[in-house]
């Protein structure tokens, strides 16, 4: 049986493991076979699904949203990514982008308000920009997510991002090979009530 955790102060409550749809990027994998995955997960006790607005240039996402729809009585949680639809410059990290991406999320999953939003690596100066969790509490306050966080590449981005008191959850990755954040990143989230989302965890 999975055990749940607190996402951050978020008021989210997810399974400690969450079901990565990252395979459904391309033609990776085939729909039927998606599909049967995730609801394979499913029954295994796992209602944290996670995606991204790249993987297959939204496929992933609709994937997701149609079987959310299909399974109303499992109360899923899901979470995606946005940022990377165009170049990773500052300037592309605008207010305009920012609602467009979630607009477009917000189509493929078929929800008004999509449980967890995060930043899907963005430059350094994007995290330490006051503008940037602004225009996310914006977004919590409009209904159209209900939490954010940041998926970083570093543990100094993961620290950046933490100190943002509006900061549901930093995801970085931690395996075997990659122990620093254990010692850098999760006492600080800790103490800040932070959620650390580990990925590629089997490297």
């Amino acid at each position: 049986m999975v055990a749940y955790r607190h996402l951050g102060s978020s008021g989210l409550k997810i399974t400690e493991i969450t079901y990565g749809n990252w395979l459904t990027h391309g033609s990776q994998v085939e729909s039927d076979t998606a599909i049967e995955c995730v609801h394979t997960a499913l029954d295994l006790g796992i209602t944290s699904f996670d995606t991204a607005d790249v993987y297959g240039d939204g496929r992933s996402e609709r994937l997701v949203g149609a079987f959310v729809q299909s399974r109303p009585e499992a109360g899923l949680t899901v979470a995606t990514k946005m940022g990377r639809r165009l170049e990773q410059t500052y300037e592309n990290y605008s207010r305009e982008h920012f609602r467009a991406w979630n607009d477009r999320s917000r189509q493929n999953l078929g929800v008004e308000t999509i449980d967890l939003v995060q930043l899907h690596c963005p430059p350094g100066p994007v995290i330490e920009a006051p503008r940037t969790w602004q225009w996310l509490d914006e977004m919590v306050e409009a209904g159209r997510i209900r939490a954010y966080g940041v998926s970083v590449q570093t543990c100094e981005q993961a620290l950046e991002a933490i100190g943002h008191p509006g900061c549901a959850s930093v995801e970085l990755i931690v395996n075997v090979f990659r122990q620093r954040p254990l010692e850098a990143v999760l006492p600080a989230a800790r103490a800040a009530g932070t959620a650390v989302i580990a990925r590629t965890p089997l490297p």
